[in-house]
């Protein structure tokens, strides 16, 4: 899949995945492909100032953690998220139903009386 492809939709993208719990960056970005079926490899350069832009957004809320004496930072959905995750949803579904009328083969047309 095209990397722009998911322009305008990766913050929706993001806040899916951490709705199930709280994530570490790298784990963010392999649940996007596992959840993909393998069909986003977004690299760290897109999705990293995505997630310092939702923190500062308030949509999550971030947390340093030593792991395996390796820093990392957790994210986790806020209140906010969770109800931006929700507007995404509709405008996601409002969007891909329109899309899928015009992209859909048109039926056969009737000869009208010309």
């Amino acid at each position: 899949m095209r990397p722009d492809a998911v322009r305008g939709h990766l913050d929706g993208l993001i806040l899916a995945v951490l709705e199930s719990g709280p994530r570490h960056g790298y784990a963010i970005i392999e649940a996007l492909q596992a959840r993909s079926g393998g069909a986003l490899e977004l690299p760290t350069g897109t999705v990293y100032p995505a997630l310092r832009r939702l923190e500062r957004a308030g949509l999550l809320s971030g947390a340093w953690s030593t792991v395996g004496g390796r820093e990392r930072r957790t994210y986790t959905l806020t209140r906010a998220g969770r109800h931006t995750l929700g507007m995404h949803r509709t405008e996601w579904a409002e969007f891909s139903s329109v899309v899928e009328a015009v992209l859909r083969p048109a039926g056969p047309t009737t000869a009208s009386g010309s």
